[in-house]
């Protein structure tokens, strides 16, 4: 069974205002006292207001939902001895009272100097998903295999409509947020590993990024760990979510594997077509129409997900995981996203709601959805 883990960025926000606060540093501290916390397992964002957590290494959706679940009751405990509440929210809501200052380290230091007013604005969350990859050669070719995919993952994902009190009219604003840096959202398509490491010295070399870590990718390989790495996604507000999507992305790898092994050709999106599409889905999420960047045709989105699913069932299948991902994209086409509900939310019970709904939901266990 190919291994999978899940990271998650999470927002510190006032209890009372909804407004970010620069408490990571105690947060984390309180998170070490916690026994049901491992080490490592809560990290440093750039911005003092978020932190990130990461699972262990897992086989199966039930391990990932377990870590997710026991992830986020531990930092919601830690943080609320702090004063503050964790939320999963792609991007911060509500307007914070100043600049949130930068977590204290030269790699951050210097990224404020590349884009100072970019930094300042990255109150946004993603969830990652890592997918066990032990061959960098066959790992190219499953990101090229990925590319027409990536703005689907954000359409389902999006989880981020409100910005600093604004709604933005947009389902996942995060994803329009990481697109202004100059190595963001889908891949290029590269000839073979040799092509992406060369691609990738060129933009060391010339100093448009300064580490492999700002490589912002919506899919690339992994510097710390073997694996593919799969970052389209909004942090989910619900851990079900969570786990949907990491079935689907590692369905998603597994069958790009076996499509590679017999030898069908790679698909080709055009460039510009693909980063369309990827606007496309930040824009409206699941409640419209998305671009399909293999034919450029306008689609009904629910017809593009139908397309997802009859392209990884065979994968779902074999993991176990087609029961579970099924329903859970049923309820999706059903419910909307969790950008449609906050929406939705606060149109009919204002902010304070709005907030409530966000703190509860992060750190809800399943039968509390």
């Amino acid at each position: 069974m190919t291994t999978f883990g899940v990271e998650e960025e999470f927002l510190l926000l006032d209890p009372v205002s909804g407004r970010p606060v620069p408490r990571a540093e105690e947060v984390r501290a309180a998170a070490d006292l916690q026994a049901a916390l491992g080490h490592e397992e809560v990290q440093r964002e750039l911005l003092q207001a978020q932190v990130e957590i990461a699972t262990p290494v897992c086989t199966d959706l039930d391990e990932i939902g377990g870590h997710l679940l026991r992830l986020r009751h531990a930092l919601g405990t830690a943080a609320e001895k702090t004063g503050c509440r964790i939320v999963a929210s792609g991007a911060a809501p509500f307007e914070p009272l100043g600049p949130v200052p930068i977590t204290d380290s030269g790699r951050y230091r210097a990224l404020r100097e590349t884009g100072r007013l970019l930094v300042e604005e990255q109150l946004i969350n993603g969830m990652h998903v890592h997918v066990a990859m032990n061959d960098r050669e066959l790992g190219v070719a499953v990101l090229n295999r990925l590319r027409p995919w990536l703005p689907l993952l954000a359409a389902m994902s999006a989880n981020s409509p409100m910005w600093h009190g604004t709604d933005t009219g947009f389902a996942s604003w995060r994803t329009v947020v990481f697109g202004r840096w100059p190595v963001s959202g889908p891949p290029p398509r590269f000839t073979g590993v040799a092509d992406y490491d060369l691609r990738i010295r060129d933009l060391l070399a010339c100093g448009v990024v300064n580490d492999l870590g700002q490589l912002y990718w919506q899919a690339r390989l992994s510097a710390k760990y073997p694996t593919v790495e799969i970052r389209a996604m909004d942090v989910q507000l619900r851990v079900d979510s969570a786990v949907m999507l990491a079935g689907i992305c590692r369905a998603l790898v597994s069958t790009a594997v076996r499509q590679e092994r017999e030898g069908l050709p790679q698909p080709e999106p055009r460039p510009e077509v693909l980063a369309a599409a990827n606007w496309y889905a930040a824009r409206h999420g699941v409640s419209d129409y998305l671009i399909d960047s293999l034919t450029a045709q306008r689609r009904k989105a629910g017809d593009v997900i139908s397309d997802l699913m009859e392209h990884i069932g065979p994968a779902l299948e074999e993991s176990g995981d087609g029961r579970e991902v099924g329903s859970l994209v049923h309820r999706l086409l059903q419910e909307g996203t969790a950008a449609d509900q906050q929406r939705q939310l606060l149109a009919e019970r204002g902010d304070a709601a709005l907030l409530e709904m966000l703190t509860e939901r992060t750190t809800a266990s399943y039968d509390d959805d």
